[in-house]
C-alpha cells in the first residue's frame, strides 16, 4: 500500500512538474502581440465615403471632428485661398453637416465672383454620381465640373490675379529708373 501511495505521489509530482513547465512564464505570453492601431481616416478619406470629391478641402487641414449626426468641424493651419474655376476663400474653421452626396449648413467657405465674395451655403453632387457638382451661394445654384475637385489643392495665403501677380504688386508703382537716368542726361 505504501508503494501504491508512493507511486501516486510520484505520479502527481510528475504531472505537476509537467504542467508547471508548460505554463507560460507570464500572462502576457498568453496574449498574441497586439495589432498596431490603424491611423484614423483623414478628412480626405472621409469625403469620398459620402460620395463627395476629396479635393473640396485644401491640403492644410490640421484637425477635424465628425459627429454621428454628420455635423463637422474642420480646422486649417490658417485662412487661405485656392484657385478653382473661381477663387475660393477658406476660413481657419469650417463647419457644416455632412450627408451622403451633400454638405449643408456650411460656414467658412466663400467664393469670389466679380470682385465680390459670397458665402457658400451648400455643396451637392448628383446621385448617382455624374460629372457635376453644385454650389449653393445664396439663392444661386452654380453647376461646375467635378473633375477640378478630385485632387487636393495647395493653399496660398494671399489673393493672386490670373496672371500670377499678387494684387498688391499690381497696385504698387514701380520706380522708372531708366526714365530718371534719361531725364538727368538730357
Amino acid at each position: 500500500m505504501a508503494s501504491n501511495n508512493l507511486n501516486s505521489n510520484l505520479g502527481l509530482a510528475l504531472i505537476s512538474l509537467f504542467f508547471l513547465l508548460s505554463v507560460p512564464k507570464s500572462l502576457s505570453d498568453l496574449d498574441p502581440e497586439p495589432e498596431p492601431k490603424p491611423a484614423p481616416p483623414t478628412v480626405w478619406d472621409i469625403l469620398p465615403k459620402y460620395g463627395l470629391p476629396s479635393g473640396l478641402l485644401p491640403n492644410t487641414v490640421t484637425d477635424y471632428s465628425l459627429q454621428e449626426d454628420g455635423r463637422f468641424i474642420v480646422v486649417l493651419e490658417s485662412p487661405c485661398y485656392v484657385q478653382f474655376e473661381y477663387l475660393v476663400y477658406y476660413e481657419k474653421t469650417i463647419t457644416g453637416k455632412l450627408g451622403y452626396g451633400s454638405i449643408t449648413d456650411l460656414k467658412g467657405i466663400q467664393v469670389q465672383r466679380f470682385f465680390l465674395w459670397f458665402d457658400v451655403d451648400e455643396i451637392k453632387v448628383d446621385l448617382p454620381p455624374s460629372d457635376s457638382i453644385y454650389f449653393q451661394v445664396g439663392f444661386i445654384n452654380k453647376k461646375l465640373d467635378v473633375d477640378q475637385f478630385k485632387t487636393i489643392h495647395s493653399c496660398r495665403d494671399e489673393v493672386r490675379g490670373s496672371c500670377g501677380y499678387s494684387w498688391k504688386s499690381v497696385l504698387q508703382l514701380t520706380t522708372p529708373t531708366n526714365e530718371i537716368q534719361m531725364l538727368i542726361t538730357e
